[in-house]
């Protein structure tokens, strides 16, 4: 049985997860965590709850959704792990940042390793595959465990709404498209978790959601 927890860090209310086993080993994902205070909240999660981070990753590289990856990976020892397709953002946050009013020191470290579409991750005695659905940025990746019924998906889907596709490497058609094959084709009862915002479900989105 895993346990998904929800962290809203930063100024964009930005949903760090984090996906925990029985035997206490996590998995860390789009930590959000700006300000010390909020580095601190996270650690303190991870202990209180007698946590062992093992994995970093990330459902796309936004910089809302990779502000703590520096943090994360140097505290807990864990290299981040992405879509390729999102690489070039890595180099363009800290400038991007400043376009938005903030300042940070640097960019997040390089990616340990590729997330790929239809790979599955072995986590906590269950799978969770990997669905890449580009669209609102090209590496965007959906995380979907079909044992426990949930997928943690990134920007790509909120509840009653979808992600921007306005921003570098992002278009509209692309999105809907992989949301219509690789997500609207799951359980109805699969709890989806977005990026930004509350969950909801793949039945709720089919009646709901205006775009589809």
């Amino acid at each position: 049985m895993l346990k998904v927890h929800t962290l809203p860090y930063n100024p964009w209310q930005e949903n760090t997860y984090i996906i925990s086993a029985e035997n206490g080993d996590c998995i860390i994902i789009d930590p959000g965590c700006l300000s010390p205070e909020e580095q601190q909240h996270l650690v303190a999660y991870v202990s209180e709850n007698k946590l062992n981070p093992v994995k970093l990753l990330n459902t796309h590289l936004h910089l809302d959704h990779v502000f703590g990856n520096r943090f994360v990976s140097e505290h807990f020892k864990l290299g981040a792990i992405a879509h390729k397709g999102d690489e070039f953002w890595l180099e363009q946050t800290v400038p991007y940042a400043a376009q938005m009013g903030m300042q940070l020191e640097q960019n997040p470290p390089a990616l340990e390793g590729y997330l790929e579409d239809n790979q599955e991750i072995e986590f906590g005695g269950s799978v969770i595959q990997v669905l890449h659905i580009p669209g609102h940025s090209p590496g965007g990746v959906a995380l979907y465990c079909p044992n426990e019924g949930f997928a943690i998906v990134g920007d790509v889907l909120f509840r009653e709404s979808i992600g921007r596709t306005d921003l570098p490497g992002g278009d509209f058609d692309t999105l809907i498209s992989g949301i219509k094959t690789k997500l609207l084709s799951l359980p109805d009862e699969t709890v989806v978790y977005s990026g930004h915002g509350p969950s909801t479900t793949i039945g709720h989105e089919k009646v709901h959601n205006q775009f589809f």
